[in-house]
């Protein structure tokens, strides 16, 4: 009989873990709170059935309204850049490259970053357990022509007068070092480096903060912030798109 309880026992040990096993397994190797698209690639197909219950599944007009409340939110924060629009049976998301439309019953249409983005958004205000966040008040986005180039400028100053003040005392302590003091000369010229340096990094930051509010300001434009018209990939509402779409997409 020995033989025959240890057979059984490896049958039992090759069984396959229950839902509830396996849902509980997902829970502690996944962090819903912060669920986006790289741990949507990283589920296989028994993950994501246990941890999304299609039973439980939240659908119609209030999946859109959650998803409207946890997509403006996640604009809000910048971690996603999309221009939002409701419609009667759908919501749509769009940037100057790509788009995502999302219907009651939780299908999504689109392509690139914008519904890469939008998916788990979806699949997470499907589920009864997760919380949206309030939708913020107002326009989530700004007015591209209210795009500033220096959310950092007073760093910039303070980093700007301490490099003058290292220059200056750099030029000073150089005129003693000519005349003929060895140490002041050797501190003169550390401390002249040491405020060029500084200039320099000052100079490079207000230049690269001015490209990259330049470019969010021509992306803002480019999508209709000020609410032009849509891109032309964007479909309608009878589902047709133009034909050519942005490079890179």
């Amino acid at each position: 009989m020995a033989p025959a309880e240890s057979t059984n026992e490896a049958t039992d040990g090759d069984e396959e873990p229950s839902l509830s096993d396996l849902r509980e397994q997902v829970e502690e190797k996944y962090d819903f709170e912060a669920f986006g698209p790289a741990e949507m690639d990283e589920m296989d197909r028994e993950e994501w059935e246990a941890a999304f219950d299609a039973e439980t599944w939240i659908t119609g007009e209030k999946l859109l309204d959650r998803l409207e409340a946890d997509l403006r939110q996640r604009i809000a924060d910048r971690d996603v850049f999309a221009r939002i629009e409701r419609e009667d049976d759908r919501l749509v998301a769009y940037s100057d490259e790509s788009y995502a439309v999302v219907y009651p019953d939780g299908s999504v249409e689109g392509e690139g970053t914008v519904r890469r983005d939008v998916e788990p958004s979806v699949a997470l205000c499907s589920m009864a357990s997760y919380e949206v966040p309030e939708s913020p008040d107002g326009d989530v986005l700004p007015d591209p022509d209210e795009v500033a180039a220096g959310e950092g400028e007073l760093g910039n100053v303070m980093v700007q007068l301490l490099s003058i003040a290292q220059l200056l005392a750099g030029v000073v302590l150089l005129g003693y070092g000519f005349l003929g003091n060895g140490i002041a000369l050797v501190a003169g010229l550390f401390l002249f480096v040491i405020g060029l340096f500084l200039l320099v990094v000052v100079a490079n930051a207000r230049l690269s903060e001015t490209f990259r509010a330049d470019a969010y300001r021509t992306r803002l434009q480019e999508m209709g912030a000020q609410g032009e018209d849509r891109p032309a990939f964007v479909p309608d509402r009878a589902g047709e798109h133009d034909a050519e779409r942005p490079d890179g997409e």
